[in-house]
């Protein structure tokens, strides 16, 4: 027979990636929402769930239950070997704890696969996410990168990530970039994903002696930033990476890849063209119809978001502020990474959250 976890017992779980995790519900709410790092091996498919929903809201629980029944039974074998594939400990879950996985869990024992499941389903993990949200304290020491659009923030923050620093990247669990061209080759995370693997990350990092993060606004594509992180930011020191203007239009043609995007960048763009000078905003057009991307890049930072760094900046005091000169992205990976304090080999085998 399966076992039961709890939301409590589940947490090391997720942060030590001792079992797998398996979402059964349907493609489309995994997609939508999960625990971090699980896998979906779903029960329904899209279209057989609002079926089987279909029938339990307009005829009855019993004919919702006979229809699932039917369809789980035609595949059944399928459903079986997915599952006996994944080596090691498993847990299943779905929304509530509900039909699906415990059928799930009872199926698996039958055909003597052990998991386990977990109790309340993933609503109460999103329960356990958000209190856990309500009631977190800022970290002591904060160190925030700052500096103009194409400055190579971060990528200064995955290279520093990446050797185990303690690098909170607001971007990448937003999965955008953080401007009207934000979500451009990208599907950016709603705000459930966000704070979910935010709150791994800060409890990765609760004994860290500082934190590193990018100066971005309250607000990221769909996400936002918990106020005790924006007023962490607006406390903190400011560390200015000023880069030349040609290094700054390398940066965003290798993070952007405006040749893969051509359209998404139009699309993006004609959503700011009326806050730019006429002539500007006509030669920014033509250079992405033309594929003269560099150009266009060039005048986008010149007339439009140089300006509007500017003004962000002026809120902080000059006191606050530590201008970085550095002649490229190397250059300011290294800079950087010689101002932050020296870590404890503790610490410094701290790893991202995937």
């Amino acid at each position: 027979m399966y076992s039961n976890i709890n939301v409590q017992q589940l947490i090391p779980v997720i942060e030590n990636r001792s079992m797998t995790l398996i979402d059964v519900r349907s493609p489309s709410e995994y997609k939508n929402f999960s625990i971090p790092g699980s896998i979906n091996i779903p029960f329904f498919d899209d279209a057989e769930r609002a079926e089987v929903g279909t029938l339990y809201k307009q005829v009855s629980i019993d004919a919702a239950k006979e229809r699932g029944l039917d369809i789980i039974s035609a595949k059944l074998p399928e459903f079986i070997r997915a599952f006996k594939k994944i080596k090691g400990e498993k847990v299943v879950f779905c929304w509530r704890g509900g039909m699906r996985s415990k059928t799930t869990a009872t199926l698996l024992s039958l055909m003597n696969v052990h998991v386990s499941r977990l109790e309340e389903g993933i609503r109460a993990y999103r329960k356990w996410v958000v209190a856990e949200l309500e009631t977190m304290q800022a970290p002591e020491k904060a160190f925030v990168l700052n500096g103009y659009t194409g400055a190579g923030k971060t990528r200064i923050l995955k290279a520093l990530e990446k050797e185990g620093y303690p690098v909170i990247d607001f971007e990448g669990m937003a999965n955008h970039k953080g401007s009207i061209f934000g979500q451009i080759g990208l599907e950016p995370h709603n705000q459930k994903i966000f704070d979910s693997l935010l709150v791994h990350r800060l409890r990765a990092l609760k004994d860290a002696p500082y934190v590193l993060f990018e100066a971005e606004s309250h607000r990221i594509g769909k996400v936002v930033i918990p106020p005790f992180l924006c007023d962490l930011k607006n406390s903190s020191q400011q560390w200015i990476v000023d880069m030349p203007m040609e290094e700054r239009v390398k940066e965003i043609l290798l993070d952007y890849r405006p040749t893969e995007h051509q359209s998404e960048c139009m699309e993006a763009f004609q959503l700011i063209k009326s806050r730019i000078h006429v002539p500007v905003a006509k030669q920014i057009e033509e250079d992405l119809e033309t594929g003269d991307f560099a150009s266009a890049i060039q005048l986008l930072l010149e007339h439009y978001y140089d300006s509007r760094y500017k003004h962000t900046s002026l809120q902080y005091p000059d006191s606050q502020k530590q201008f970085l000169p550095v002649g490229n992205i190397e250059e300011a990976i290294q800079t950087v990474k010689d101002k932050l304090p020296q870590l404890s080999g503790k610490n410094k085998q701290m790893q991202p959250s995937k």
